[in-house]
């Protein structure tokens, strides 16, 4: 992956953590491993892309990085002064020859040891352990798609972790299409000691053939009879509450639209509900009704101008 975090999310090394979190999330989407199936280097690209975004993410670990003290797998930098002891003619080191039977020689596992902590001392002691190289563990993503109603309401759901156990999900009233549900530390166990990764939920709200969400407001068509939509009634509307009686004005038209206060979707921030619009549809009787026809017949309008005049 590349040494740089800050280029693997493509962010500045100022941005913010909500300019850090957008970025994770555009690339998260385009690179994950559902959405390009088979496809190696699209799986590899999401790996560094959630590897850079653990590092930072973590306030703690991202300022370690900018102060170089890890580098972007989370690991310890080595100190200064190694290369300087294993320099080939510095002041009382021995030369960095490679050679496995030398006294002072250095092997690429010495040099991992120093990396990642496993050694803390010459080849051979045993000392600091895996506690130097401690990395917070990867987030998981799903995709959990749950019914209309189930968003308005809530509820629980659960899910079959492919690296664990089942993880039960509740759903909060009010959740909406492409929402992220966060479950803290159910992700990826950590390196060294380092806590688990977080469990992410993309939310897909199936659709609804009675509601239409915009923004907090419901909107639903509702069909009236010709003797409603006339002289006016009480009628009963669907919402996703159960069933509401509602009055129709005298001489409603195709297109009328009443609203029922509170009876939309749960808001966000816990602040009540929005309201639900109720558009009126009149429909003639199916099928046609002979008095009906024998009356329009014979029906001489008022002065109500004609529907189309201006044309």
């Amino acid at each position: 992956m590349s040494a740089d975090p800050y280029q693997t999310l493509g962010v500045s090394r100022t941005a913010s953590a909500e300019e850090i979190r957008k970025a994770y999330r555009t690339l998260a989407k385009r690179y994950h491993p559902d959405l390009n199936p088979a496809n190696k280097a699209a799986e590899a690209r999401f790996k560094e892309i959630a590897t850079a975004y653990a590092l930072l993410s973590d306030a703690e670990q991202r300022a370690r990085f900018d102060r170089g003290e890890i580098d972007a797998s989370g690991a310890e930098t080595p100190p200064p002064r190694y290369y300087r002891e294993y320099a080939s003619g510095a002041p009382g080191a021995g030369a960095y020859r490679g050679g496995a039977g030398e006294e002072g020689a250095s092997t690429a596992e010495d040099i991992l040891a120093e990396l990642f902590g496993r050694g803390g001392g010459p080849r051979g002691e045993q000392g600091g352990g895996e506690a130097h190289f401690r990395m917070r563990g990867q987030d998981v993503h799903y995709h959990l798609q749950i019914p209309f109603l189930e968003a308005f309401h809530g509820g629980h759901q659960r899910l079959a972790m492919p690296h664990g156990p089942t993880l039960d999900v509740r759903i909060p009233p009010g959740v909406r299409d492409g929402q992220i549900l966060r479950l803290r530390g159910k992700g990826l166990p950590g390196f060294g000691g380092g806590p688990h990764g977080d469990a992410l939920i993309e939310i897909k709200v199936e659709p609804d053939p009675r509601f239409i969400l915009k923004g907090d407001d419901i909107h639903t068509e509702l069909p009236i009879s010709l003797s409603t939509a006339v002289l006016g009634g009480r009628v009963t509307v669907p919402t996703p509450s159960g069933p509401v009686a509602m009055n129709v004005p005298e001489n409603a038209n195709t297109g009328t639209v009443l609203r029922l206060r509170g009876k939309g979707m749960p808001k966000a921030e816990g602040g009540g509900h929005g309201d639900q619009y109720v558009t009126l549809l009149v429909k003639l009787p199916e099928p046609p009704d002979a008095a009906l026809r024998a009356f329009v017949a014979h029906w001489v309008p008022g002065q109500a101008p004609h529907p189309r005049e201006g044309e």
